[in-house]
């Protein structure tokens, strides 16, 4: 008995030496700075802005399926009708929440990268604005900041304007997905969309419009700025029918947050994607960027590339009900001229040189 007692001692006195070995162990090792708690809290939230928008429609719609089959299926029916009345939403400016534009979360999404905006003259109230939105990149990331998210100051810097960003339509198709968008100020980029914001949501409203699209996706690469615009001229027309300045806006640096594998003109895989995106409205790239847990890792995650939003100068544009098509042409090339303008003014000072030029096809 004495010798089962001694060893039962020995034992605990080991364990008890063995936790205060490893608390002093946990005391002595470094905890986690200020600076890597920003970093983590940076990154944690461009990982659900990318979840967000690749994966939220398409789980939440799986997952509505996959509740029929069960007895939670009154959700599914609950919701299908739901959308049904809720169809034409989106259509009329959409249902926005401006909490969700005071996110804290979004003030990390901007300086992960970080986003910064850049006003040139100022928008007045009394007007209402088509903004042109240029580069696309792969995810339009700066476009997302900037007019959906108060994080950079849009609205202290053009007070009176309510900025709105057009996705497409086939988006506010899936559940919850829509929700999410329209909660942002996401609108579909259709002429019925853009034409009630303009013209039955009072005055003061900026509808930004990304016009490369998803074509212009196809050509996203570092040190590459080519943009789809030369034969894109329904905003311009929708503009004019609405007297809307055209104000044209371009994101150096959009470019530079992912890597994309881009097949030249007139190969196979070039046409698939051009098949792919005339059928669904987007274009199936191949792409990648970093890791979660680290730079040097392969993943879905966007480098940490600095994207700076210059806003132009306003195209002053009459409201011409039905106009010609000499007259939309004018006003496009004056919506080019003056986008050049801006382009060339300010590529020296965002990371470009002076020997880069902007290419539009």
């Amino acid at each position: 008995m004495k010798t089962i007692i001694a060893a039962c001692s020995q034992n605990l006195s080991g364990s008890r030496a063995s936790i205060q070995t490893a608390l002093r162990t946990l005391l002595a090792a470094p905890w986690p700075s200020q600076r890597d708690v920003r970093s983590w809290l940076q990154l944690l939230s461009v990982l659900q802005w990318v979840l967000s928008f690749l994966l939220l429609g398409t789980v939440s719609l799986l997952l509505l399926i996959y509740l029929v089959f069960t007895s939670f299926w009154p959700i599914s029916a609950l919701y299908l009708a739901w959308i049904i009345f809720d169809w034409d939403t989106p259509e009329k400016g959409g249902r926005r929440l401006p909490c969700l534009r005071r996110w804290p979360v979004w003030r990390h999404f901007r300086d992960y990268f970080p986003v910064k905006l850049v006003k040139t003259h100022d928008l007045s109230p009394s007007h209402n604005y088509i903004i042109g939105s240029h580069p696309h990149g792969i995810l339009c990331v700066g476009a997302f900041c900037n007019f959906i998210t108060g994080s950079t100051g849009f609205g202290e810097m053009f007070p009176g304007i309510r900025p709105f960003l057009t996705t497409l339509a086939g988006n506010f198709r899936l559940p919850v997905f829509r929700e999410y968008l329209m909660s942002g100020g996401l609108c579909p980029v259709t002429r019925r969309a853009i034409g009630y914001l303009l013209s039955k949501n009072g005055t003061g409203n900026a509808v930004a419009i990304v016009i490369g699209g998803a074509a212009e996706s196809l050509s996203c690469r570092p040190g590459v700025t080519t943009l789809i615009l030369k034969n894109r001229k329904g905003f311009v027309r929708i503009a004019l029918q609405h007297g809307a300045y055209l104000v044209p806006s371009f994101s150096f640096g959009e470019n530079d947050l992912f890597r994309q594998v881009v097949f030249e003109e007139g190969s196979w895989m070039r046409s698939i994607q051009q098949r792919f995106q005339k059928m669904m409205g987007f274009a199936p790239c191949i792409f990648y960027g970093r890791g979660l847990t680290s730079v040097r890792s392969l993943g879905f995650l966007p480098y940490a590339r600095p994207i700076t939003t210059v806003v132009g100068e306003p195209v002053v544009v009459p409201k011409i009900e039905d106009p010609s098509c000499e007259t939309v042409d004018m006003y496009h090339e004056m919506y080019v001229h003056s986008l050049l303008k801006l382009f060339n003014e300010n590529k020296t000072k965002y990371g470009l040189s002076e020997t880069d030029e902007l290419h539009i096809l």
